[in-house]
């Protein structure tokens, strides 16, 4: 029992002492759960707010970073913005693909097609942006996460939450600042100073990021909704929709996942009853 009570104790230490570098780093505000359709078990995406998404990322975000997973036929799948299968073949013939088969070295792009980065290759994505090619952005909803105190991060793993890459892009879309606000400091409890270059932004680590806000109120003129409801065309409403759709290109099949997991559950369920049963009706007779 005492060696039982130690190990313990050692395990609530270490948890304790990883913990420590977490709170000691977070010199940001505290990002915020956003309400996402697509969070829980029964969660799925929004249509409508994808196809939102897209606009936003393909007006604004597409022009210096790419999305190499994604597909255009991917577009016109179930659980996702689902435009129809003319409207996905109208989007890729406005693109070029470079085809060293084809006639001159490009043709113009199919539905199989992977969606066409805006630059060559890294390098010349480097030199367009500073020294440093922007990110692909086909997974940045499950590269990034957002952090939180010891030890509400442990129910993270006994809760459906996955939502903290979103979280994370949301915020960081509407985290930008004109200047440093009085009073930031380092960590070392020094004055911030913002590079040359730079900007700053609440939820980027080290508060410097290179891209400049690529956002902006009236930015992305959406169509009304179905009912007649217009849509605001705000930062706060364009990231929204930015990050749904980054989450889709992330976990595109994440509602047939979520349908596939209740089902096995229920199946579980199910099994564990007639087994139950079973072995009542096995060991009824047996005196025990």
């Amino acid at each position: 029992m005492n060696k039982i009570k130690s190990i313990l104790s050692a395990l609530c230490i270490g948890l304790i002492a990883a913990a420590t570098p977490v709170l000691a780093a977070e010199a940001g505000p505290e990002i915020k759960k956003e309400p996402w359709s697509f969070a829980g078990l029964f969660g799925t995406y929004d249509q409508n707010q994808l196809q939102r998404g897209f606009q936003v990322f393909r007006e604004v975000c597409s022009s210096c970073h790419g999305a190499r997973l994604i597909a255009f036929r991917n577009l016109s799948e179930s659980g996702g913005p689902e435009f129809t299968e003319g409207q996905v073949k109208a989007l890729a013939a406005e693109y070029s693909i470079a085809d060293i088969s084809a006639e001159g070295g490009t043709r113009t792009a199919v539905p199989a097609d992977r969606w066409p980065s805006p630059f060559a290759n890294d390098l010349e994505a480097a030199e367009a942006n500073g020294g440093i090619a922007p990110p692909d952005l086909s997974v940045m909803a499950k590269a990034r996460n957002t952090s939180q105190p010891f030890p509400w991060w442990l129910l993270n793993y006994v809760t459906p939450y996955a939502e903290g890459g979103p979280d994370y892009i949301h915020a960081l879309l509407t985290g930008y600042e004109d200047e440093v606000p009085e009073g930031t400091h380092n960590s070392d409890g020094t004055p911030f100073e913002l590079p040359e270059g730079k900007y700053y932004n609440h939820y980027f680590p080290g508060h410097a990021i290179g891209m400049p806000p690529p956002l902006s109120d009236g930015l992305v003129t959406y169509a009304e909704a179905e009912n007649g409801t217009a849509v605001p065309m705000t930062v706060d409403q364009y990231s929204r929709d930015f990050a749904a759709f980054a989450m889709w290109m992330a976990e595109p099949h994440l509602v047939a996942r979520k349908e596939s997991g209740l089902q096995v559950m229920v199946f579980l369920i199910v099994l564990a009853g007639i087994m139950y049963v079973v072995k009542r009706r096995l060991w009824a007779k047996v005196e025990h």
